[in-house]
């Protein structure tokens, strides 16, 4: 790297040039956009110690090890990691398994006690098991040390919803973010769910995207019948997962809770009034206008079908129809985003998020260390180099969205930031935080899968459920 290509990309980073005057002086100078990408991470890197207020070479030559899960976001930072390797002077390796795998990676490291891994990528509902269990650290004992976090991290930054659905006291029941909850994990990119549209399709039938459940029931409907592809792609394997997106962020719109504390007792709730009228719309859109094979839909066939023109839309995660939009899909340049209420008399959107987060692992030798690694992975600048260079969208930072290049960037997804901005706010983790999250949620699946195959009355299926659920708590000394 030349002086000169140096000077011109530490004068963008520290907002002398704008975008357009950079690329065009970089161009001039020879500078490659792989090599810029490289060459941005690293000034931003050098920008934070350069402006630092604690030592980060304080570690150096320290060597920690990461769990990585197989995702853009953690491509993002792979990306990345010579700049943090230069900046610290310490030494990062990780593994990389493929989803299918990865938790149960996790749980063996963790249930083991090895310390092989520093950190690791996380889930929040996977924390609610190895926190309680002692299994990794509670990052408030660092976030509050001004001798090891910079005030220029800035963790008012990270929004709010986000901050408060990764931390819990551990007690069944008790709101997430509240009273003495522990730090388990910090948030790293996340994704909100809302409704994803084939653009072209929808123009050719001139048909508007769905305002409501009812609505969007109706126009899937009428898609279908049509013949050409099925209405709405969602959820239906038997898992957990099946639960967290779409439609608990409708059935929460509906003002249905999947738990209510009793006198200081947790309750299921899946039969409530207000349960049982969206259960039973939601079952009745898959009969009619769902995918012909949807107990086995997971992730992957949900997007996978937006993305080959198989299906017009999808209530799911607003990061799978961007992935979709700017992959190598048959649809590409063809999707488009909406804000969805599935309630028509809700006074905002209420999507449920998964949040991709970072965790310090207890048995960790270098936690220090692990910190300061944390502390870069999570920072303004790596945030907005992930989402402005590579794929790690959404990101977790007020700032990354107010960022002008983000913005540009993003709007070359029809309708996407206008989504984000009118579903942040009511944006976060609506499940009630308890030990047997998994167990709960895989049978909640299947009793969705009963309903939609007729095997069972949707106002009866819920009954059962309640009345098992309530069993496994009591079983667990929970009730």
């Amino acid at each position: 790297m030349t002086d000169k290509t140096k000077d011109l990309i530490d004068a963008f980073v520290r907002g002398q040039l704008g975008r357009r005057e950079f690329l065009s002086r970089s161009a001039r100078l020879g500078a490659g956009a792989a090599l810029t990408t490289g060459l941005l991470g690293s000034a931003a890197s050098r920008a934070i110690a350069q402006d630092a207020d604690i030592d980060w070479q304080k570690h150096k030559g320290t060597s920690i090890k990461l769990l990585l899960n197989k995702h853009p976001y953690a491509d993002a930072m792979i990306a990345n990691l010579e700049a943090f390797k230069t900046m610290t002077g310490m030494d990062v390796t990780y593994d990389v398994f493929p989803e299918d795998v990865y938790f149960d990676k996790v749980t063996a490291a963790l249930s083991s006690g090895s310390s092989e891994y520093d950190a690791f990528m996380t889930g929040a509902y996977q924390t609610w098991s190895y926190g309680p269990a002692g299994w990794v650290v509670d990052l408030n004992e660092y976030i509050k040390d001004s001798t090891k976090t910079s005030a220029k991290w800035a963790w008012d930054d990270v929004l709010p919803n986000l901050r408060a659905s990764t931390a819990w006291s551990g007690v069944p029941g008790e709101a997430l973010g509240s009273g003495a909850a522990k730090q388990w994990a910090l948030p790293w990119a996340f994704e909100l769910n809302s409704v994803s549209y084939n653009k072209r399709l929808f123009d050719q039938m001139g048909v508007t995207p769905p305002e409501n459940l009812e609505d969007l029931a109706a126009k899937a409907e009428k898609i279908t019948k049509d013949g050409k592809v099925y209405g709405v792609g969602v959820r239906g394997s038997r898992s957990w997962a099946t639960i967290h997106p779409g439609f608990l962020s409708g059935y929460v719109n509906f003002g249905a809770n999947d738990f209510t504390v009793q006198d200081g007792v947790l309750k299921a709730a899946m039969n409530s009034a207000e349960a049982k009228q969206f259960t039973s719309q939601w079952v009745k859109m898959i009969q009619t206008s769902g995918p012909k094979n949807w107990s086995t839909y997971t992730w992957y066939q949900v997007g996978n079908d937006l993305g080959a023109g198989a299906s017009a839309m999808i209530f799911d995660a607003d990061i799978l129809g961007y992935f979709q939009n700017n992959g190598d899909t048959k649809e590409k340049g063809n999707i488009g985003f909406h804000p969805f209420k599935a309630n028509p008399a809700a006074s905002q959107p209420t999507p449920n998020v998964w949040i991709w987060s970072l965790a310090m692992s207890t048995y960790s030798k270098n936690k220090d260390a692990a910190w300061y690694f944390l502390q870069w992975a999570t920072s303004k600048e790596h945030d907005l180099f992930g989402a402005t260079k590579m794929d790690m969208v959404n990101p977790v930072r007020n700032s990354v969205w107010e960022n002008e290049d983000f913005k540009g960037r993003m709007t070359q997804n029809a309708g996407y930031v206008e989504q984000f901005q009118a579903s942040a706010p009511g944006a976060k983790i609506y499940f009630t935080p308890q030990p047997l999250f998994f167990d709960v949620t895989t049978e909640w699946a299947a009793t969705l899968q009963r309903m939609v195959a007729n095997e069972v009355p949707v106002d009866e299926g819920l009954d059962q459920l309640v009345e098992s659920i309530n069993g496994q708590l009591q079983s667990a000394g929970l009730q």
